[in-house]
């Protein structure tokens, strides 16, 4: 992957995010297979037994519901749509565009997960720096994405990539920047079905 210059994370919509999240969007952004696949997944590789960040959360976490009876605190920028959704057991109001720093303590997460939002962050690396300092050792960030966004507020690169591929490997490298993960994995959790289904990828990490 090329260099990471500041241009590439630029955005068609430069207006104040909050702006654009004020209005709640109580809808799922990607179809019904891709959100099962993404379920089934995440029945596979959360752990139970910790707290669970849903970072850049949203009205639907696309959790299994054995999650329900989990700790799962979501950050997000609409409280409304957090308050939907019924995986969580609590959430905080934070825009990660503005400010980075996760208001968290050192080590407290089993688990991070960032689902279908990943093309939306402006400083990518240093998010995952802060993912990586609020993780527990050994636990993972889990990225998954599909080929749905709003392109006025995507950034400049998620646009200009073509594939799942190459998206993947532009994540592998926030992964590789932002260092001290290990294990870096890139998966395609797409589902097998006629016709067409929503595209899902995932890219992983563990705190080394």
């Amino acid at each position: 992957m090329q260099e990471l210059k500041p241009e590439f994370f630029a955005r068609i919509d430069e207006n104040d995010d909050e702006l654009f999240y004020r209005t709640p969007r109580i809808v799922k952004h990607i179809d019904e297979n891709a959100c099962l696949a993404i379920e089934t997944f995440y029945d596979k590789i959360l752990p139970t037994g910790k707290t669970i960040l849903d970072l850049m959360s949203s009205a639907f976490s696309h959790f299994p519901t054995r999650m329900l009876r989990e700790r799962v605190i979501g950050l997000g920028m609409n409280s409304n749509e957090m308050a939907t959704n019924p995986m969580l057991t609590s959430y905080v109001v934070h825009n990660l565009n503005h400010d980075p720093i996760l208001p968290f303590d050192n080590n407290n997460f089993g688990a991070i997960v960032i689902t279908v939002s990943i093309q939306y962050l402006t400083q990518p690396i240093e998010v995952f720096q802060e993912a990586h300092r609020v993780l527990e050792t050994s636990g993972s960030l889990i990225v998954v994405f599909s080929n749905r966004m709003f392109p006025t507020k995507a950034v400049s690169i998620w646009r200009r990539i073509p594939t799942g591929q190459q998206h993947q490997q532009l994540i592998e490298s926030y992964f590789n920047i932002a260092r001290n993960y290990e294990n870096i994995r890139c998966i395609d959790i797409t589902t097998k079905c006629e016709g067409y289904t929503d595209p899902v990828y995932v890219v992983t990490g563990q705190k080394g």
